[in-house]
């Protein structure tokens, strides 16, 4: 029988706040909110593919961002957790697809370009990290264990305010949206 990490006492942190907060940096992108499983927080769909959480549909094709936390490790031990963590990634599905294989698998591709000029920027941890065959692509990640619970709202908007910052300064989130957008348009018009 498969164990299941129990998720942590910290599952009611709060993520009323996030949608706001990211929503500016996340222009065009739609919302999807997230309370189940080991995810707490709101995807940011694009608006050419799956109206779907990526999380609860494993078909068809998906593309944007999450930000919010990591509340259990399961389906995320490749990233090695310490929940309850503050969780933003980009994700594409499916994985090894057409969009995919453009967008991440080749050398000089839009998320590999991106993440080496993230990484260019960023000196000091949580660095980006990328994990080609994962739903979350590029991911930033941090835990929150040694922060006092009073501080996880105010600590938590200092690391998405300064990653959704750098996928805005990047243009990531603009050539996503701009990506899919032709993607999606051509699959119209061969379908």
């Amino acid at each position: 029988m498969k164990r299941r990490s129990a998720t942590t006492s910290h599952s009611t942190i709060s993520i009323a706040w996030i949608r706001p907060l990211a929503e500016p940096y996340l222009r065009g992108y739609r919302t999807v909110a997230e309370r189940r499983g080991s995810l707490r927080g709101y995807w940011f769909l694009h608006p050419g593919f799956s109206r779907t959480a990526p999380g609860r549909q494993r078909s068809g094709t998906a593309l944007g961002f999450f930000v919010g936390y990591l509340v259990a490790a399961d389906d995320f031990a490749f990233l090695a957790p310490e929940p309850p963590e503050c969780l933003a990634f980009v994700y594409l599905r499916p994985l090894g697809g057409s969009l995919h294989r453009r967008l991440v698998r080749r050398p000089q591709s839009l998320l590999r370009r991106t993440f080496d000029y993230i990484r260019w920027l960023t000196h000091r941890p949580p660095r980006f990290a990328i994990y080609p065959n994962q739903l979350p692509v590029m991911v930033r990640h941090f835990s929150m264990r040694g922060w006092p619970r009073a501080k996880y709202e105010h600590f938590s908007r200092n690391f998405f305010i300064e990653t959704l910052a750098w996928l805005v300064r990047s243009g990531l989130v603009e050539r996503l949206l701009a990506e899919g957008s032709r993607t999606a348009a051509r699959a119209r018009l061969a379908g």
